[in-house]
């Protein structure tokens, strides 16, 4: 197996330190627009890094993207850039006749006049639009395969084999970062568009609808000693994956962010600084357009620098209810990472790499046989006990906890 890693940032970074210990891929190209950490990622590899190299791409560049697929025979295009950069490299993937994967889906867009209540276009749609073009070339575009969307799949995969009625997916952590007043764990790009767009649900007799952002509040009690935290529903692509593939009377995504976090958001959309499209900004170069948005990820700390800093455990996981031979029965499939741990091991914070874990055990999967298929598919479409076992091989075990 020959890879295009595109995107080197926190995530992409971390996906090369665990791939390097695993033998089943011959080469890994690792792609960034910004040429210096692309190298960087490599170089941190040290003698572990010879089947690495680095190159320059612009990923918002499809015809350059295939050229390089072309030039490094690369069978496979792992996605880790933000989700405006999903289709170029979707495009590029199938025009080159490559697999796909990434770890988050298409943009959505808010119903014009009820963005509340109904949904647009919504996360993954133009994704879900080509699927017959990947059948018929009979190459496979794995979507949604980080830890969140992704691993929470899995889970319910494996639950919905022996139970269950809801799924829920709830994240929380006690994550601390030392030094900063506000510094965010992931890509503030990304979190804004999830928290701040319409969260979407799923229910049997409605489908899918809209609710407003950080409604439905409620507490969880997060397992290894995180404790209760309250969750609030937010946009995410389980919600439009899990009721594609499994059976389920509702399925929701709730995000435990903290009143501080959701105050930031909310004044950040007042502000208008949420925004995406550029602004006419005057500079001592002239008038330059910038995205508001592009400006505040800018004024943050890069979260992949973040770890020395950091302190305590982030727990990703799906809840499950329904019955078992007759009887209620509830229970919370969860992975817990410490950042500590993530640290001392990797050299990655905790966030990025409970993210990158995912898509490698994926690939391995698809390297050797074990999961495979054409079209464009969730992680639900997979068998889930053979990526539970790696998961534990990894030296990331999951756990199960009865509600």
């Amino acid at each position: 197996m020959r890879i295009l890693l595109v995107g080197a940032g926190g995530v992409g970074s971390a996906i090369t330190r665990i791939a390097a210990r695993r033998p089943f891929f011959e080469h890994m190209v690792v792609a960034d627009y910004d040429l210096g950490r692309a190298e960087t990622a490599v170089a941190a590899l040290g003698e572990s890094g010879a089947r690495f190299s680095a190159v320059r791409l612009d990923a918002s560049e499809q015809e350059t993207v295939r050229a390089v697929l072309v030039e490094h025979r690369c069978d496979v295009l792992l996605n880790a850039t933000d989700p405006r950069f999903v289709m170029p490299l979707f495009d590029a993937a199938l025009a080159h006749g490559a697999h796909y994967l990434d770890m988050a889906m298409s943009l959505s867009h808010p119903h014009p006049s009820r963005p509340y209540e109904q949904c647009g276009v919504k996360l993954g749609d133009a994704q879900f639009d080509r699927a017959a073009e990947w059948e018929a070339a009979g190459r496979l575009a794995l979507v949604g395969m980080g830890v969140e969307p992704g691993l929470s799949d899995v889970f319910a995969r494996y639950a919905s084999d022996e139970l269950f009625d809801e799924i829920g997916i709830r994240d929380g952590a006690d994550l601390t970062v030392g030094g900063y007043e506000f510094a965010p764990s992931f890509s503030i790009w990304t979190t804004i568009e999830e928290c701040l767009n319409p969260p979407v649900v799923y229910e049997q007799d409605k489908g899918w609808f809209t609710t407003a952002p950080f409604s439905e509040p409620e507490v969880f009690d997060f397992p290894e000693g995180i404790g209760p935290v309250e969750c609030v529903n937010v946009e995410h692509e389980e919600v439009l994956l899990v009721p594609r593939w499994l059976k389920a009377k509702r399925v929701t995504f709730k995000y435990g962010l903290g009143d501080e976090f959701i105050g930031v958001l909310r004044t950040l959309h007042k502000l208008g600084l949420d925004r995406t499209e550029p602004v006419s900004v005057k500079s001592g170069a002239g008038v330059a357009e910038v995205s508001p948005r592009d400006v505040v990820a800018a004024c943050l700390p890069d979260p992949a620098g973040l770890g020395e800093r950091m302190h305590g455990k982030t727990c990703a996981g799906t809840w499950v209810k329904g019955t078992k031979e007759g009887k209620p029965r509830e229970v919370y499939l969860y992975h817990v990472v410490d950042n500590q741990w993530s640290m001392r091991e990797y050299g990655s914070q905790a966030v990025v790499w409970q993210t990158a874990i995912n898509p490698v055990i994926a690939l391995e999967l698809l390297s050797d046989g074990t999961w495979g298929g054409a079209g464009v598919l969730g992680p639900e479409a997979m068998p889930p006990r053979p990526f539970l076992d790696l998961l534990a091989e990894y030296g990331a075990p999951w756990g199960m906890r009865e509600q």
